[in-house]
């Protein structure tokens, strides 16, 4: 409860702070406008081409086009912007700010920083979804809403878990910048179910970098696809990464030498 507590209260200081520059809402709009639209044109392309894609059809490509969306402006909007603050206080010695706080430093270091605006793509990402299934004919039942709904969380905690676990590494390295490249560099292999993608590589975007559980997983629960084997597996490596982020943050903590050090 203390967790969510502090979530909502810089929530509503974050928002405060956006509302002033409300242009960025419109170079927001534009921004994701211009990826969503992109998106679509090479969605048609390919089906101009062929009837399927390893399976998939034109409607549930364009579910998964709306996972994507909805988990990356969840992203931009809640975990990027901390995971970049962490690693600046690590390097100038400023997370001592955080240190001596009385809550828990590493729920601190999670929400501190939201950027409001990315609830666009957000929004963007439930309308192509809602598009996605009425093309589908209606074919999500109850349950699959549900498995839906686990799915993205499990999935939205994986990609946090990821990126802690890198973040946590400046302090071993002190320049960790491209962190950002790195990921959104991987993640834009989201906008493709991994399942068309070779097994090695179908490996590495599942376990290394859980784009599969991000993304194709929720996904699958839309379309039908999705079994409660792999929502059971997809909760309990979850939990494994959660308990193992916990673990790595702890231990980098103390490896910290801030600037009161």
């Amino acid at each position: 409860m203390r967790a969510i507590s502090l979530f909502l209260t810089f929530l509503r200081v974050g928002a405060l702070n956006e509302l002033q520059y409300r242009a960025n809402l419109a170079i927001q709009l534009l921004e994701s406008g211009i990826s969503v639209f992109t998106g679509l044109v090479v969605l048609a392309l390919v089906f101009s081409q062929v009837p399927a894609l390893n399976g998939w059809s034109q409607p549930e490509l364009l579910a998964v086009l709306g996972v994507y969306t909805l988990v990356g402006g969840v992203i931009g909007m809640l975990i990027q912007p901390n995971m970049e603050r962490l690693i600046t206080d690590v390097r100038q010695g400023t997370l001592d700010y955080i240190l001596t706080k009385p809550d828990d430093s590493q729920v601190l270091v999670s929400v501190r920083e939201i950027r409001i605006w990315r609830v666009v793509d957000v929004i963007l990402g439930f309308v192509i979804i809602g598009v996605a299934l009425v093309q589908l004919q209606g074919t999500l039942g109850p349950l699959d809403a549900v498995a839906f709904v686990v799915a993205l969380l499990l999935g939205s905690a994986m990609v946090y878990c990821f990126w802690l676990l890198l973040t946590t590494a400046a302090f071993w390295i002190v320049r960790m910048d491209e962190i950002v490249e790195l990921f959104m560099g991987l993640y834009a292999s989201g906008r493709w179910p991994v399942t068309i993608y070779p097994d090695w590589l179908r490996f590495g975007l599942t376990f290394l970098v859980p784009v599969a559980f991000a993304v194709t997983i929720p996904a699958e629960a839309l379309t039908g696809r999705l079994t409660p084997e792999l929502l059971a597996g997809a909760a309990a490596f979850a939990l494994a990464l959660l308990l193992v982020t916990r673990w790595f943050w702890r231990v980098g903590l103390r490896r910290y030498a801030g600037a009161s050090a």
